[in-house]
């Protein structure tokens, strides 16, 4: 049972800095993808950044430079780092992980972790 645990999230003011963690668990299959999505009240989930085992990352377009995604593979551990926030960051934030079991491919999320960016 793979499964992804989420940490690090919460309250900040107005561009300060935050990072959130997500640590997988579970699986016997490489993480192919691990990313962050996020999830505003009354939006659809949107993705953040995503960074593949390779080390390539996809950033949203609204992320404008401002957060950072790192891995582990080793410890099948992804994190990203969010700096100069905005009330408009303000979102639950899911960890996300594709994995490939040699004849599917599956996503697997996390429970998601609130952050608050107050002005």
């Amino acid at each position: 049972q793979v499964q992804l645990v989420e940490s690090g999230g919460g309250w900040v003011q107005a561009g300060g800095p935050l990072t959130v963690s997500c640590e997988a668990s579970g699986s016997r299959d490489s993480i192919i993808v691990m990313g962050w999505y996020r999830q505003a009240p009354g939006n659809v989930r949107d993705l953040v950044a995503k960074i593949n085992r390779d080390g390539s990352i996809v950033y949203a377009d609204f992320v404008r430079g401002r957060f950072t995604i790192s891995r582990d593979n080793a410890k099948n551990t992804v994190s990203l780092q969010m700096n100069s926030l905005t009330p408009e960051d303000t979102a639950v934030y899911f960890c996300n992980a594709v994995i490939y079991h040699g004849r599917r491919w599956d996503a697997y999320w996390g429970q998601g972790t609130q952050v608050t960016v107050s002005s």
